[in-house]
């Protein structure tokens, strides 16, 4: 089974040469693939709305209309003092690493995880699986 998030958020590549070196949003897509072995009692993998609940749930309080950036950006103190809801991660923002970290706070989180495609934009995406590690 699957089910599908979205949320915005702003990002900046650094040590990248091209557009995305700039700070910038998405409105991104995400798409969470949960199996198991055998159904529930109620015959469902995992309920659609605890998925909405609890990956969801996360996304919202930390990623969504916030901006992500790598721990180590240079701006991040500048941007810090006017909006200290921005939030950071230990590798660069890119679709994969964000593919990686969401992959990992859904195992956190009990859920059965097969995949998860991030969409950056409509025509691009990273998708991070259990064979990926």
């Amino acid at each position: 089974m699957s089910k599908v998030l979205s949320f915005s958020y702003g990002h900046r590549l650094i040590n990248y040469d091209g557009k995305c070196k700039n700070l910038h949003g998405h409105n991104a897509k995400v798409e969470i693939v949960l199996a198991s072995q055998a159904l529930d009692v109620k015959g469902m993998v995992f309920d659609f709305g605890d998925v909405q609940k609890k990956l969801k749930g996360w996304i919202d309080q930390n990623w969504d209309h916030r901006m992500i950036l790598s721990e180590s950006d240079p701006l991040l103190a500048v941007l810090r003092k006017t909006d200290p809801t921005v939030t950071t991660i230990t590798t660069n923002p890119t679709a994969e690493n964000l593919a990686k970290i969401l992959f990992e706070k859904a195992k956190e989180l009990d859920l059965p995880i097969v995949e998860i495609s991030f969409w950056e934009t409509e025509n691009s995406k990273a998708t991070y699986s259990a064979s990926s590690t």
